[in-house]
């Protein structure tokens, strides 16, 4: 089994990114995910050379995850349609630029019930489509997330767990991302989830909640059954980055802490 772990830079959210960079590997990070969103990425092309080139003198490896609040891939509105597309392929190419992983894309909320989710699926598969050329470009993956709850989410766990295999068979630059938090709220049956996955799963972004908000807590701290996750994720031999994305604001000894819990309840 690979052992990587990953801390999101969700937790520094609007901060500096070099400092954060910094201060989570300070804190045990081997890997760290950009979160590209806030004025902090509001940067023209050259400013993202002059960034990358910056990043990669760090003693770290990267994920990317492009920005996600106020974009939707397969919103009802095309302006929006397309201005995700565009901050996806801009969030790829510069994952190229620091030889990232993977781009994690969030496939797209229905927010409505009115709304048709078997169009947003539709609208999901040519999106990604041309954003795995991009990928392919750039050397990096995508890591297609389960997104939305409270209804908003365009899948059921069915049709997310066949969703790559239907649409996207032969293309090995797309893959999974399982976030556990979003499947416990939409009542998701986690570890056959992961099971069902685990031949495409490329990263698990790994939080708690109590159960009816994002609340993106510390391992242990919401209501989420740890111990069948744990348990299926060394029975099935999952080999994948394992992402602890922690909300804004929670002191960043808590990822040192649940780094060491999943090295104790995976690796032993």
């Amino acid at each position: 089994m690979t052992f990587e772990i990953c801390y999101s830079e969700n937790t520094r959210l609007t901060k500096d990114v070099k400092e954060n960079v910094l201060h989570l590997i300070e804190h045990g990070a081997e890997t760290v995910e950009l979160f590209i969103d806030g004025s902090k990425w509001e940067l023209t092309e050259s400013q993202f050379e002059e960034m990358a080139a910056m990043l990669k003198e760090l003693p770290v490896q990267y994920t990317v995850h492009p920005p996600a609040f106020d974009i939707n891939l397969t919103s009802e509105n095309k302006a929006v349609r397309e201005t995700a597309f565009s901050e996806y392929k801009k969030s790829i190419q510069f994952a190229g630029m620091i030889d990232a992983s993977h781009v994690v894309i969030h496939p797209g909320f229905c927010f409505s019930s009115v709304f048709d989710k078997q169009v947003a699926q539709e609208r999901a598969i040519v999106y990604i489509k041309q954003l795995s050329a991009i990928a392919k470009e750039n050397h990096v993956k995508l890591a297609i997330e389960n997104v939305g709850y409270n209804g908003s989410s365009i899948f059921t766990q069915e049709e997310f767990t066949v969703f790559l295999d239907k649409n996207f068979e032969h293309d090995e630059s797309v893959g999974y991302l399982i976030d556990v938090g979003h499947a416990l709220l939409n009542q998701w049956d986690i570890p056959k989830l992961i099971a069902d996955t685990k031949h495409r799963l490329l990263a698990l972004h790994l939080h708690d909640n109590n159960g009816t908000s994002d609340d993106h807590l510390p391992i242990y701290e919401g209501k989420m059954e740890w111990e069948a996750i744990f348990n299926t994720i060394r029975e099935e031999e999952i080999n994948c980055e394992f992402i602890l994305e922690y909300d804004q604001n929670i002191p960043l000894e808590k990822l040192r802490e649940g780094k060491e819990i999943i090295r104790r309840e995976i690796f032993g």
